[in-house]
């Protein structure tokens, strides 16, 4: 049995898994490098809050979402055609990183259907003291709960499940942690009971949260979650608009091995894919991220 094979079985079971060593150690550098070049460049931003708006003309960002290591996991679990609709580091600074409260991923985002993988890479090392991903195993096969807004203590999403069905599940389930070194990844569904604690630690904490839907499934959240990107396989007639492929521009990411290479790639995928057909929001991409984390405290991402 293959890591994929058991990861798959593990996923069945408990509703999540681990797979070591997906992302090579080279790639996992250029990929701290993007991220404090993203820390930089939007220093208006949390760096729990780098949200999938910034990804509109990042072509590293794409590259790691087209990753075919990342995207072979996909695979396994939706089949050859593959789009990615959100991407986002979840980078928790030392000290003062956000917690994220328990919920599932599915309540925040409507999918007709629910054909989805959250894939989790780990970009630091994330341990219980630096608040690693937690899960209550078997809770995949809850129904998606509504979510109730939180204000009470800082939180990446303002919002979490019912804490009483939270206590619950903990006592029928106990909680499991999960640790990563880097390159690392989970996976979980998206009905899955999920949290992580806040980061009091000296060391930071972040990873490069990813959502791969089928190409069959039909994104219908308006304003939040458009413009997927199709990461491998074949558009489906009458099914999401895709986003092009951005081309490498100097100063829009950083420079990363393949960039020289990078453009006519990308063309050749637009191309084949219908990309670019529909019209694309004018609103640069660090105010869609602001409007972002506005709805995210009205409690509207799922509308």
């Amino acid at each position: 049995m293959n890591k994929l094979e058991q990861a798959a079985v593990e996923y069945e079971e408990n509703g999540y898994a681990i797979i070591r060593d997906v992302v090579s150690p080279h790639l996992m550098e250029e990929v701290r490098t993007h991220v404090d070049w993203l820390i930089n460049k939007y220093s208006e931003l949390r760096p729990e809050h780098l949200h999938h708006p910034l990804i509109r003309d990042d072509a590293f960002w794409v590259r790691m979402i087209m990753e075919s290591s990342l995207v072979d996991v996909g695979e396994h679990f939706l089949g050859p055609d593959i789009a990615c609709f959100t991407a986002h580091y979840v980078c928790k600074p030392p000290v003062d990183g956000h917690a994220v409260l328990w919920h599932q991923d599915g309540a925040y985002w409507k999918l007709d259907p629910m054909q989805a993988l959250t894939v989790w890479l780990a970009v630091d090392a994330t341990t219980t003291e630096n608040g690693c991903l937690r899960v209550i195993p078997g809770t995949q096969h809850l129904p998606l709960q509504k979510t109730s807004s939180r204000t009470d203590v800082p939180n990446l999403l303002f919002s979490s499940s019912d804490q009483r069905l939270v206590d619950e599940m903990i006592e029928k389930h106990g909680i499991t942690e999960i640790e990563l070194n880097p390159g690392d990844i989970s996976i979980h569904h998206p009905n899955l009971l999920h949290s992580s604690e806040p980061n009091t630690s000296n060391t930071r904490r972040c990873g490069l949260d990813i959502g791969y839907i089928s190409a069959t499934t039909r994104i219908l959240s308006q304003g939040v979650y458009l413009d997927p990107i199709l990461a491998r396989g074949n558009p489906v007639a009458g099914g999401n608009a895709y986003r092009p492929i951005p081309d490498y521009v100097e100063g829009e990411t950083i420079p990363f091995a393949g960039c020289e290479e990078w453009n006519d790639q990308a063309r050749r995928l637009n191309e084949s894919s219908g990309a670019g057909s529909h019209s694309l929001s004018g609103t640069a991409p660090v105010d869609s991220a602001k409007h972002m984390v506005s709805r995210l405290q009205e409690g509207t991402t799922s509308h």
